[in-house]
């Protein structure tokens, strides 16, 4: 066999590395860069999410009391919830980057951790399409893996978009968020519950105030829902459907006279996050099925 040249030679060294280099760069695609925070708090169930389903869980030293999904996320330090934190519990976890749903509080313990060089990167919260897309990519932007932050955020609203594509119900539903001393906690416009209601084709029943709000009797004969939607809660918070409604405007409601009541898991349903597609899903097939 003749031997091969010096150029050859060389040639076959050229290929070689840059087989290994394509190789290398295959393997580290979506990696976090060298650097990069390794000791992260994430702040709000959306968040914890997003940076799970980007493969990054692996950073992660604590959570807050919202962060339920995925299951394994309750296995990390539970630092309270996220409207009311304190600068010690954050701490005792050494964080070296704090994720943090808009709103997350109280003011004064975010001041505190901005004071200590702690980075803290507020996340942008919204209750649409396009906001879902703008979360992920923030998220994956402060973890130093934008690659796969797009292709997460292109899936997510692939799915978003398959599921605002079916046929809409049309029905008037009043989201509850709970019963306070028998008075009605119900959602207006440019919250999550109404987002995820016109996702899913129905129409809010309440309009004229945005968030929260204590509805009179009036307002919810006025309403006429169709359809009561409210978070599966346990304990002291749940509200069973004789206690819902035993509640005397509710019952004349047609809602109240079909006993037409939807719960869904809180975090899924109003999370605005990874598996938002899912939830419109859900709700708009669990809808017709209470419109038959």
């Amino acid at each position: 066999m003749k031997s091969l040249s010096a150029l050859s030679w060389m040639h076959l060294l050229l290929c070689t590395v840059l087989t290994l280099a394509m190789a290398l760069s295959i393997m580290t695609a979506g990696q976090a860069g060298a650097g990069s925070p390794q000791r992260i708090v994430s702040l709000g169930g959306s968040v914890t999410e997003i940076v799970y389903a980007l493969d990054q869980q692996d950073r992660l030293v604590a959570r807050d009391t919202t962060s339920n999904y995925p299951a394994a996320a309750q296995d990390l330090p539970d630092v309270g919830y996220i409207r009311r934190l304190s600068p010690e519990g954050l701490l005792s976890v050494e964080p070296d980057l704090i994720l943090a749903e808009d709103g997350a509080g109280p003011p004064e313990t975010l001041d505190l951790l901005r004071a200590s060089r702690i980075p803290l990167i507020s996340v942008p919260m919204g209750f649409d399409r396009d906001a879902v897309k703008a979360k992920i990519t923030a998220v994956a932007e402060a973890l130093g893996v934008p690659a796969r932050g797009a292709e997460l955020a292109q899936r997510v609203t692939e799915e978003i978009d398959l599921a605002t594509r079916q046929e809409l119900s049309g029905q008037r539903v009043l989201f509850i968020l709970t019963l306070q001393d028998g008075r009605v906690l119900a959602s207006g416009t440019n919250t999550a519950a109404d987002g995820i209601m016109s996702l899913a084709g129905a129409v809010n029943a309440v309009e004229g105030f945005e968030g929260y709000k204590l509805l009179t009797d009036e307002a919810i004969l006025t309403a006429a829902p169709d359809v009561i939607l409210m978070m599966q809660s346990e304990g002291a918070r749940a509200v069973s459907d004789e206690t819902l409604f035993s509640q005397p405007a509710i019952a004349a409601t047609p809602a109240g006279q079909n006993r037409a009541v939807l719960r869904m898991d809180g975090m899924f349903l109003l999370g605005f996050s990874v598996r938002t597609g899912q939830a419109v899903t859900e709700l708009a097939a669990r809808l017709h099925g209470s419109g038959s």
